[in-house]
């Protein structure tokens, strides 16, 4: 075993596998609950100050035909990932899907990624065990820190230290699955400015935003990764910088800042560990929209349904949200990061987002 950590994921997982012939020895019908992952389950932890799941939770039991597959998958998987972990190896969520294929009951393999990805989360919860602590990996996401830190990373190759800035090309410091691996040494950073696409992304490290304002650019690469929201989180609560999110005036992008600051409901089990509550908003916002007559599209059909769903979204149920959510619905309008080009390529760093982070306080 390569760490504590391993051998400590290896025996939870070992011990829920117990759990089942315990159930056996028992008499009982073997069962896993688990939270139900909905929007409806889940709950505002004033303490945390995330959104993490109720007590509404659904049973995986072997009183019917498909309950029992699901919790033989279940018992292949733990077999898989044990072994795994005590072979020091890795995989990804797209490889277990396919390694399913070869094994030896018909009944245990996937019938497709959905479904392997969500028994995975399913582990994670009844084991406590993240799944980056399993080893198990998604595909490469490719989100970048562009900015002011030094940092020291543990690789199977040993350790390297990299400045964000000075080591790194253009396309900056590419985040790892498992951020915990890295160690911040020190940084000039002033704020994170998380950044959705990665035309803005390349926009501002071109106009020296990063070096000017001594952000650190986080490219999200549209709904970020879980490796993203984890080190935007441990930079924000170890060096303590303020985090601002800038996105896309459109309901999707919303989300995009709801799972940065609040969690996802997919992921609501881990929203301590991955989310960033003080997170806040610094545009495009449909005000932003009418302020600077902004180029638009029409709000399509499932656009006015998914602003209509935020407003009773709990993790949008704030003065901020409605008065911007219930504006764009009036105008009936969207408006993507570039549209501020409309105003010449450098308005965002030399107007719009000096003067928004102004008025949040942060410069």
């Amino acid at each position: 075993m390569s760490t504590d950590s391993d051998q400590q994921a290896r025996e939870q997982l070992i011990d829920l596998a117990a759990q089942f012939y315990d159930q056996f020895e028992l008499g009982e019908i073997p069962h896993m609950s688990v939270p139900t992952r909905t929007k409806n389950n889940i709950e505002y932890d004033e303490e945390m100050g995330v959104w993490v799941y109720g007590d509404r939770e659904s049973t995986r039991s072997a009183n019917s035909v498909r309950g029992a597959r699901k919790l033989l998958k279940a018992v292949y998987t733990i077999e898989f990932l044990a072994n795994q972990l005590e072979q020091d190896r890795s995989s990804t969520l797209r490889e277990l899907y396919y390694l399913s294929e070869s094994w030896d009951n018909k009944e245990a393999q996937f019938s497709d990624q959905d479904e392997s990805n969500g028994l995975i989360e399913d582990l994670e919860i009844v084991s406590g065990v993240t799944r980056e602590d399993f080893h198990m990996r998604p595909e490469e996401s490719g989100a970048t820190i562009m900015g002011p830190l030094h940092l020291r990373e543990q690789t199977r190759r040993g350790e390297r230290e990299i400045h964000c800035q000075e080591d790194v090309g253009e396309g900056g410091y590419q985040i790892p699955n498992n951020p915990d691996t890295i160690e911040f040494l020190g940084s000039e950073a002033d704020f994170i400015l998380a950044v959705e696409t990665g035309g803005m992304r390349d926009r501002l490290v071109e106009n020296g935003f990063d070096d000017e304002y001594n952000a650190l650019l986080v490219h999200l690469k549209g709904q970020p990764a879980r490796a993203t929201r984890r080190i935007t989180k441990r930079l924000h609560d170890e060096l303590d910088l303020p985090v601002l999110v800038f996105a896309d005036g459109d309901p999707w992008s919303y989300r995009i800042y709801g799972s940065v600051a609040y969690g996802s409901i997919k992921s609501a089990h881990l929203s301590e560990y991955l989310a960033t509550p003080e997170a806040q908003y610094i545009g495009i916002q449909p005000a932003d929209i009418v302020e600077y007559d902004l180029p638009t599209d029409p709000l399509s059909d499932s656009d006015v349904n998914a602003l209509e769903s935020e407003l009773e979204d709990p993790r949008f149920q704030t003065e901020y949200w409605e008065e911007q959510i219930e504006l764009q619905l009036e105008i009936e309008k969207k408006s993507e990061q570039q549209s501020l080009a409309s105003h010449g390529l450098d308005f965002v760093t030399d107007t719009y987002l000096p003067e928004r982070l102004d008025e949040m306080g942060v410069i």
